[in-house]
């Protein structure tokens, strides 16, 4: 690399750093503004870390101390319902409190200590399938909790000129974290299986998320909040909300969402344990596998931003949705490690587009004012959809004994009640979303806790949050 090629290099952080005090000086708040904007880049990064080193895992640990298969699959899908409760209280907790900061704050900290019965578990390598499930369902819940109202709260302090910008820069330095998390623990955990210490490393791998999860929690207290509640904050009572939404498209643009969620979790949630104990992968396979879905999804975002500028979000939900459909039923032709390379690439591609587009058609019509309510609502009808088809497709398994024509069953299934759902996005009618300035600041890529198919969206602001 030439002295040009180097003084031209700038990392992620050194980007960060870069763009927060070229904007605090766009905004004439350059010092005030910056730290607000290297904290929030910094606690992406961290809850990144988080995400990759400790939750993606968490299925891989479930195998790892016997708790089988169906188990390892419910764990990350189940105890999300927990999730989609709490937020039904999110509104009434920050009313109460009066502050969204507060509120994000403790619920970060609730989720750091969640790790900590996992690293007892995985000390003393035993853990029962009910604690597990317990655990799993405090950390979604106290996670899921924070979307909406970190969302309305980031709005008061990213000015509009620069959000773009910022939520781009955010987002690359989130995913890279991600990215080194998942690899760092494959590659510790493929380490240590040759020496018959796998799962303590899983004790070292969830100290590190909550090491992760605790910094996060410091930067988003050090953040200032401009705005504890705005003061046209709208709560809508549970029962109004859908005829709200019914007025205009988004009822039934919802109503499709929930569908492909409820098909991509009948499988979604057994691929992690189907490529361990049916394919037989190492840690090392595994996490080259889930690096191939995610850098695939990387570069996939900004051409598919760059796309949706002359195609329009609709179309590339038409695209993204009909790119995912074959995903499922794929992996029944062949379990070549080359051909299950290309599907893992071909399924980053295809939910690249399919996230970024639902994202520009639902996220950014809702007002700011009714946007805690609504995305509420969305992300408990979400979590409903998530947990029945999870249960479906564990049922199918649990009665199919776990086999390979079970799993085979299920693969297709999802793919075929994917193509239904395409029935209801029929009936969602074209809409103009502006375009200006989007890209991939409105996705979080994640490698997917339970699916490289199907990556976990409980929560559609948790794509825009860590």
């Amino acid at each position: 690399m030439s002295e040009l090629q180097i003084s031209e290099y700038q990392s992620p952080a050194l980007k960060a750093n870069s763009f927060a005090e070229k904007a605090g000086k766009k905004t004439g708040k350059r010092s005030p503004l910056r730290a607000d904007l290297l904290a929030s880049i910094n606690d992406g990064a961290a809850y990144g870390g988080m995400v990759g080193v400790g939750e993606t895992y968490l299925p891989a640990f479930v195998l790892a101390v016997g708790l089988g298969e169906v188990a390892a699959g419910l764990v990350t899908t189940v105890p999300v319902i927990a999730g989609g409760a709490m937020q039904l209280v999110s509104p009434l907790a920050i009313k109460k409190l009066g502050s969204h900061k507060r509120w994000v704050v403790c619920c970060a900290g609730v989720q750091a200590l969640s790790f900590l019965p996992l690293i007892l578990a995985a000390v003393n390598g035993y853990i029962s399938g009910v604690a597990v499930m317990l655990i799993a369902a405090v950390y979604w819940a106290s996670g899921l909790a924070t979307g909406p109202a970190w969302n309305t709260w980031i709005g008061t302090i990213v000015p509009p000129p620069i959000r773009a910008r910022f939520f781009a820069v955010r987002t690359r330095t989130s995913q890279l974290c991600v990215f080194a998390g998942f690899m760092f623990a494959g590659l510790s955990l493929q380490y240590a299986t040759r020496y018959g210490m796998e799962v303590i490393t899983f004790a070292m791998l969830f100290s590190v998320a909550v090491i992760c999860r605790v910094v996060s929690v410091w930067q988003l207290s050090v953040q200032s909040e401009p705005t504890p509640l705005p003061a046209n904050m709208r709560h809508i009572p549970f029962m109004k909300i859908w005829p709200v939404l019914r007025q205009g498209a988004g009822g039934r643009l919802l109503v499709y969402l929930v569908m492909v969620q409820a098909a991509v979790q009948m499988s979604g949630p057994y691929f992690v344990p189907y490529m361990f104990k049916k394919l037989e992968m190492n840690y090392g396979q595994f996490a080259f596998f889930l690096s191939l879905a995610f850098l695939a999804k990387v570069i996939a975002l900004p051409f598919w931003g760059k796309a949706v500028k002359r195609l329009g979000a609709w179309r590339l939900l038409w695209i993204g949705g009909i790119g995912i459909t074959p995903i499922g039923a794929a992996w029944i032709v062949s379990q070549d490690f080359v051909w299950i390379a290309v599907l893992h690439v071909a399924s980053g591609v295809a939910w690249a587009a399919y996230e970024l587009a639902f994202f520009l058609l639902f996220f950014e019509s809702i007002k700011e004012e009714e946007r805690t309510s609504l995305l509420t609502f969305y992300n408990l009808m979400n979590t409903v959809a998530l947990v029945a088809g999870a249960l479906i497709g564990g049922l199918l398994l649990y009665c199919m004994q776990a086999s390979m024509l079970g799993y085979l069953w299920l693969f297709g299934l999802s793919s075929a009640f994917r193509g239904i759902a395409l029935l209801f996005l029929w009936r969602v009618p074209s809409m103009q979303v502006e375009s200006s300035g989007i890209g991939v600041r409105t996705i979080s890529v994640r490698p997917g806790t339970a699916s490289v198919d199907a990556p976990v969206l409980p929560s559609l602001p948790d794509q825009l949050h860590d």
